[in-house]
């Protein structure tokens, strides 16, 4: 049998280093977001799965690195876990014996499409809703989608077996698989199709690796969908019944009962950055609501009769599209928890309404439920009891689950799915095709290597629930005692409250996983925000500690809000974290990422993040251009720190356009300072105020009403953050901001005859993030200005407007460079997909991340600006800043090198003799001994961690000029920095040295014993 395995040796992590090089992870405090699913055990339930950390994490990227993982495993007896979306809460994912977790999200690669024979072949990674998305351009659908289409994998429903949109015609995931590729136990391949995928259905990764599934396909479509309202669940059943009976040529029916309508009622509004945006949601009827969807082409003239027929009332059609579009949202109704106790299963449909009113008579407490209704007259029930896991009275009202599923038997029915939680019940889950699964199971792999107690359950976790079966009525008696009424979070851990809320709120249902650029940037369930919420909940339980690493996690988030954008409950993910910024970083005194601390001198010293003299700041504006510039004007141009000092064709390309747009304005000059979007991701956000105050006061002088923009940063600041700061501070602020693009579109009539230079290029347009999704929602205007330039062939990337991906800058390329450039070239694919000569953006540090991931990646396209293409197009000379990028960032991007541990502790170590010389004499005395006296060495190496922050203070100014050559002898810096360095190096080291030492001094001090024995 296989051993449980939570460490692995040495050897073996090198024998797994060479299979999965970057691929693996064996970090203990990584490994640990691996221990659970989507489910929130109670603690009572969680002390008897014990422990459940894996030894290591591995990215399985395609079928030759699973069987080698196999072939490994079987070697040492280690178990293996297959995991994807880790979408479900059946315990199907749970390493409860260690072992390594087979990640196989990377395989998600569409690798055929049949429109012939309407089949089309995948990786098990493959997500529903972008097989989703890519079907319906090639005029196809799926057949049916599980109701988590927006993170579930195709691999995943195999190995679950479930139900979702569509089961009503096509039935479960099963049957509609045509056939699917699995390395099994043994390290052999297979290919399982027709009955003999009875063998692998379902059995949640117990027997095998799934590599490829094909299916089944229909040609595409749009849904219409009817929404119905009745009194009572008997109603309801009846018209269900009755659609089926009469045949009515329906695709999908759902349905919900009162409590959950009156919850989706309840459910608090989408916002963005605190104001409500979602402002026209329909309300529902509280009663039962059945939803019928179906292919627009389809006669169901006699629904609406079955319908008023059964007692019910057909809704308005924009509750029928509201609901639709909701399909795949449901969990929203989870900020009104924040916790829920599922229990899911499997009636007879003409037993529905019998299983609503038994629950409503025998369970105390609120049930939501949500229905799926299959082909073969079965429901699936969804039900979920509000609650909170912060209570001990989660553990006494848990057990109410189990009567909801004795409910369903006695009615007929089972549950929904078996897994380690419900191992018991396999035999009602599976029925005939069990035997056959556990003979194969036995065959394929004797050592019960893969996902093992998953099928079989864990004895201690078996025997609670068999206990709790066994007294059920007890159980169910306390339960029904074990309510809980509205939760009020607090601050806990000196973490706000409502970042507490949101963290237990969240449903870890990972739809703001897969696109998160941190994430895929960097491959680690860590840097999801689903991970970052796990973290808070681990932290706030005493499981986890917030320690520097952790707070990087947070820090390195790009504020893009593509997970606001995913959040299937709206949470304000994004804001959450930037709350965390200054709670990390000002009030805790936590490292922010180390090259902010530059910025934030050169800040405050020249008013810009680039180190650059802010007596240059103005130097780009063309001669001709300032001697129209207003000294007071409505209309201010606000150009930013990079447009002014790198990438200053962005600059000059919007002065001319509006110019040539006849528009007048004013503009700061050299009293412009950053707008501060630095300052506030970086968590120092006393910089950021004064900054703000600074650059307020100097338009409210300029008697300015409107800021114009070319940067979408500073646009967000304009528009959306100053006017919320200075309500904070009680700073008047009449001040609206637009972006030139904005500006533009009313003087199109002026403009458009003046563009005479075509440009005959194909212009793949990237939306970035902060003019879209992320800030102001401005997408038609910089389209409709980069279509007038004649000679333009515009094309849309795959991901576009609220959906565009993020380039990855700021954070990321100060952060880690290297990622920085895998994710600003996963952006460039795309537009090299679309044939594109130039990719065109408006953001100056897209431009910059652009053009950086570009010469990294050897992607040969250019990166240019909208402003810049546009002036040109009006006849304008305005060079290409491309290199000034490069230049300008090469001296960021070897500051950054030097700032890791180990570079700082090699430098370190230069300026040893300056650091010794330095110390009081009592200290140097003590050096001397351990050159000799025996012994002394291995007493210093424990006391110089300690020692050295103590020190470090007054040694710092004593060794600064030699550390400022050392500095430049690393970074190469144009002369305006190296002038300035005296300046900014001291105040920034002394803010970054007492969290930096913890990390070097264990470096240094071997290093620094060394040194005095040889000298």
């Amino acid at each position: 049998m296989t051993n449980s395995m939570y460490e692995l040796t040495e050897q073996q992590k090198k024998e797994l280093t060479e299979i999965f090089g970057k691929g693996v992870n064996f970090k203990e405090t990584e490994r640990h977001y691996y221990t659970h699913d989507v489910g929130a055990l109670p603690s009572l339930v969680r002390k008897m799965l014990g422990k459940t950390k894996p030894a290591a994490i591995v990215k399985v990227k395609d079928e030759k690195k699973a069987i080698e993982l196999v072939n490994f495993a079987r070697k040492y007896k280690i178990p293996i876990v297959p995991r994807a979306g880790a979408s479900s809460g059946y315990g199907g994912i749970i390493p409860t014996k260690g072992g390594i977790i087979a990640d196989v999200t990377p395989m998600r690669e569409i690798i055929d499409i049949d429109k012939e024979n309407l089949k089309v072949t995948v990786g098990a990674g493959a997500v529903w809703y972008d097989l989703e998305s890519k079907l319906n351009e090639e005029g196809l659908a799926v057949q049916a989608v599980p109701s988590s289409a927006l993170s579930a994998t195709v691999g995943g429903w195999l190995a679950q077996n479930g139900v979702g949109y569509g089961s009503y015609e096509y039935g479960w995931s099963q049957d509609t698989m045509e056939s699917a590729r699995v390395v099994l136990p043994n390290g052999k391949v297979e290919e399982f199709s027709g009955e003999e995928l009875d063998k692998i259905t379902g059995t949640m990764g117990t027997t095998g690796i799934i590599i490829e599934v094909t299916l089944k396909i229909r040609d595409y479509e749009k849904t219409n969908a009817m929404s119905a309202e009745f009194p009572d669940a008997k109603g309801m059943k009846e018209a269900i019944r009755k659609v089926g009976e009469k045949n009515i040529p329906v695709w999908a029916i759902s349905f919900i009962n009162p409590q959950w309508a009156d919850m989706k009622n309840r459910a608090p509004y989408k916002t963005h950055y605190g104001e409500t945006v979602e402002k026209h949601r329909p309300e529902l009827p509280e009663s039962y609501i059945c939803n019928f969807a179906y292919p627009e082409s389809r006669n169901v003239s006699g629904l609406k009769e079955i319908i008023e027929q059964a007692g019910g009332k057909v809704l308005p059609e924009k509750i029928a599209e509201h609901e639709t579009q909701e399909w795949f949202r449901s969990m929203k109704v989870k900020r009104l928890g924040p916790s829920f106790i599922p229990a899911e299963v499997v009636v007879p449909v003409d037993k529905i309404d019998t299983m609503f009113r038994e629950i409503y008579d025998k369970i105390g407490l609120p049930v939501l439920v949500e229905g799926m209704v299959t082909k073969g007259d079965e429901a699936v029930m969804l039900c979920f009891m509000p609650h909170s896991e912060t209570s001990f009275k989660y553990n006494l009202a848990f057990p109410l689950a189990l009567s909801i599923v004795k409910i369903a038997e006695e009615n007929g029915g089972r549950i929904y799915s078996s897994g380690l939680y419900f191992s018991k019940q396999a035999e009602n889950v599976f029925g005939k095709r069990l035997p056959s699964i556990e003979e194969f199971k036995k065959q394929v792999d004797p050592d019960d290597i893969m996902n093992p107690e998953t099928l079989t359950g864990k004895s201690m976790l078996k025997t609670g629930l068999s206990f709790a079966k066994a007294f059920e009525p007890i159980t169910r008696a306390v339960g029904n005692m074990s309510g809980v009424g509205k939760q009020e979070f607090r601050e806990t851990k000196g973490i706000p409250g409502d970042v507490v809320s949101h963290a237990y709120t969240c449903a870890q249902c990972g739809y703001c996983v897969n696109e998160c650029d941190q994430y895929y940037g960097r491959g680690w369930e860590s840097q999801s925000p689903r991970g970052k919420w796990f973290f808070l909940k681990e932290y706030f339980a005493g499981r986890m500690e917030l320690n520097q690493e952790q707070v990087d996690t947070f820090l390195a988030c790009t504020t893009c809000e593509m997970c606001d954008y995913y959040c299937q409950l709206d949470l304000p993910i994004e804001r959450s974290w930037m709350t965390l910024r200054e709670n990390f970083v000002q009030k805790r005194g936590m490292m922010t990422i180390p090259p902010f601390e530059i910025m934030a001198q050169s800040l405050d010293n020249q008013r810009n993040i680039w180190a650059s003299y802010r007596t240059d700041r103005d130097k780009w504006m063309p001669d001709d251009i300032r001697e129209k510039v207003k000294d007071k004007a409505e209309i201010a141009y606000f150009a930013g720190c990079t447009a002014s000092f790198v990438e200053k064709d962005v600059a000059v390309g919007t002065v001319r356009l509006l110019d040539d747009a006849g528009i007048d304005f004013t503009y700061l000059g050299d009293k412009e300072a950053c707008c501060g979007i630095p300052m506030l991701v970086a968590g120092k956000w006393d910089v950021f105020e004064r900054i703000l105050k600074m650059n307020i006061a100097n338009m409210q002088k300029k008697e300015v009403k409107t800021v114009v923009t070319s940067c979408p940063a500073c646009l967000l600041m304009w528009r959306t953050i100053y006017p919320q700061w200075a309500e904070k501070l009680g700073m008047d602020f009449d001040i609206e901001a637009k972006h030139y693009s904005e500006v533009l579109m009313d003087k199109m009539d002026i403009l458009k005859p003046k563009f005479k230079v075509p440009l005959n290029k194909t212009i793949a347009w990237h939306d970035s993030c902060h003019i879209g999704r992320a800030g102001a929602g401005v997408y038609d205007a910089p389209r409709e200005l980069l279509k007038a330039i004649p000679g333009v062939k515009f094309r849309e990337m795959e991901h576009n407007r609220e959906k565009a991906l993020c380039c990855g800058s700021v954070v990321t390329l100060i952060d880690e460079p290297d990622v920085a450039g895998k994710i600003g070239n996963v952006r460039l694919q795309e537009a090299a997909d679309q044939d594109a000569d130039i990719m065109a953006a408006l953001c100056p540090c897209c431009l910059v991340q652009f053009r950086i991931a570009a010469k990294e990646n050897n992607v040969n396209m250019e990166i240019q600006d909208l402003g810049a293409l546009a002036a040109r197009s009006l006849g304008y000379d305005i060079p290409d800043s491309t290199n000034d990028a490069l230049v300008a960032w090469a001296t960021f991007d070897k500051m950054i090198e030097l700032m890791v541990p180990e570079n700082m502790t090699e430098m370190m170590v230069e300026l040893l003799p300056d650091m010794i010389d330095a110390m009081p004499s009592y200290m140097q005395a003590m050096m001397k001994t351990v050159k000799y006296v025996p012994g002394m060495d291995a007493l210093m190496t424990p006391m110089m961690p300690r020692m050295m922050p103590l020190l470090m203070p007054s040694l710092m100014p004593k060794v600064m000029p030699k550390m400022l050559k050392a500095v430049e002898k690393r970074v190469p810096m144009p002369d305006h920095m190296k002038e300035q360095m005296p300046d900014l190096m001291p105040a920034a080291m002394g803010n970054l040295m007492p969290n930096m030492l913890p990390q070097i001094a264990p470096l240094l001090t071997p290093k620094m014993i060394q040194y005095i024995k040889d000298n």
